[in-house]
């Protein structure tokens, strides 16, 4: 699988997980995998010419089915998506298509799905019915069990170099620690982290500072107050400059680890 394409005789896997920082773009690629899952061509998918290549294109596809988190009454994502939107999945997923070979299953925001949603979803991964297929976006897939996770086919993007995914990676570690406020866990993540070179530690840096604003948008679950985002993003924007300034990283860890928990 190259991207979101296939070769011409290359079959597809029936679970992928999407991810990006950036919800358009987690989106457009979704589309674009979903189409390819239900191309026509026997060359390489998507054409974007057939029938179905046209219609998921155009949103209008009965068998590309998006899953997206509820609103609330003043039209705001709720925090979660619960496990009744999964099991309806389940059911759906039993009945044939209605035009294609597979019914593809888009779920937005997949790393939103509370604990007992990722457990319905890992019964279908590991059961799949022969006619679906599961694309599950993701800001930051740490968020989905490691049972899950392993179960998919994971697809950055922008990411395929190595080291954006690896510092937006980073950047999730050690938010989740910030969050969960154990001081020596963050210090010994920290302490681990200090032989990194300086072009990593300032990718880390700024794919941080991304993740904040997510956090800030409601796009990640991760639980950081809006006053502690801003403290963080002021600690990651302090640290870029001295980096910058060529001190060492192992300074810069240790400002982590000094500054990082000061309240949630």
């Amino acid at each position: 699988m190259g991207k979101m394409t296939a070769r011409a005789g290359e079959k597809l896997s029936h679970a992928y997980i999407i991810v990006s920082p950036s919800e358009s773009e987690r989106n457009d690629a979704a589309q674009k995998l979903a189409a390819a899952m239900l191309c026509e061509s026997g060359e390489s998918r998507p054409c974007g010419v057939c029938r179905h290549c046209r219609k998921a294109a155009g949103g209008t596809h009965p068998d590309v089915i998006i899953v997206e988190r509820d609103t609330d009454d003043k039209g705001r994502r709720k925090r979660e998506i619960y496990v009744g939107r999964i099991r309806a999945i389940v059911s759906d997923a039993q009945v044939m298509p209605n035009e294609g070979a597979t019914k593809v299953y888009l779920i937005r925001d997949a790393d939103y799905m509370n604990v007992p949603a990722q457990n319905a979803m890992l019964k279908l991964l590991e059961e799949p019915p022969e006619s679906a297929a599961f694309i599950l976006c993701a800001a930051n897939p740490e968020n989905l069990l490691d049972t899950v996770r392993s179960r998919c086919i994971l697809l950055r993007r922008n990411a395929g170099e190595g080291e954006d995914g690896e510092a937006a990676d980073l950047a999730g570690e050690y938010l989740r620690l910030i969050a969960l406020g154990n001081r020596a866990d963050l210090l010994r993540w920290c302490a681990e982290k200090e032989a990194m070179d300086s072009a990593t530690a300032e990718a880390f840096m700024g794919a941080a500072r991304k993740s904040l604003a997510d956090i800030l948008s409601g796009r990640s679950g991760i639980p950081i107050s809006k006053r502690r985002c801003l403290e963080l993003d002021g600690l990651f924007s302090k640290c870029e400059r001295y980096l910058k300034l060529n001190t060492g990283v192992r300074h810069v860890f240790g400002l982590l680890s000094a500054d990082g928990i000061g309240g949630k």
